[in-house]
């Protein structure tokens, strides 16, 4: 498969990335894990080798740390191809009877589901919602009677207030004439003197 073009025997070591460079020498590169910067790694010649690449095969490191390469497969054979194909088709044909077999057993589960129609989950649920809609109402009801009690407590209060207010003013009235009654006497007594 792979052939060995020069022995230098380069220690790879963890994290690193291993490739033969466009002179034809082995670098190595720091590969992007986590805690690595951002940016392009900085590429370092671990061996000077100079090998002549050659089109059509592929260059790479190997287990041992030599350089060694691969013949690239371009192009396919017309031959090849046609006899996957019908391979290919034969296949299909048997994986399609054997998903008609399949839809048919769908079909036994479908009566399966048919059995098992008109569950009365959904009356239990409407009469629920009917019971919360009814609570609801009730609920509001009672705010609004507890409402009305409390503004009409607020109207006593307010007119009680009026009329206390009313009394001390009619009060102050009187004792304001029983006042000037008093001054206007004192000073008829004291012209007499």
């Amino acid at each position: 498969m792979a052939e060995v073009v020069a022995k230098c025997g380069v220690k790879k070591k963890s994290g690193f990335l291993y490739f033969i460079d466009k002179n034809g020498n082995v670098a190595c590169a720091e590969m992007s894990r986590a805690g690595r910067k951002k940016g392009r790694a900085k590429k370092s010649v671990v061996a000077k080798t100079k090998v002549k690449k050659e089109s059509g095969y592929l260059y790479f490191v190997d287990k041992k740390g030599n350089v060694a390469r691969a013949k690239m497969a371009r192009g396919r054979k017309k031959g090849k191809k046609s006899a996957k194909k019908k391979v290919a088709k034969k296949k299909k044909v048997v994986k399609k009877k054997a998903a008609k077999k399949k839809v048919a057993k769908k079909k036994a589960t479908k009566k399966k589901v048919v059995k098992k129609k008109a569950p009365k989950k959904a009356p239990k649920r409407v009469k629920a919602g009917k019971k919360a809609a009814a609570t609801k109402k009730r609920k509001t009801a009672v705010r609004r009677k507890a409402g009305k009690k409390a503004a009409a407590t607020v109207k006593k209060k307010t007119a009680v207030r009026r009329k206390a207010g009313k009394k001390a003013a009619a009060t102050k009235k009187k004792k304001t004439a029983v006042r000037r009654k008093a001054g206007k006497k004192a000073a008829a007594t004291r012209k007499r003197k």
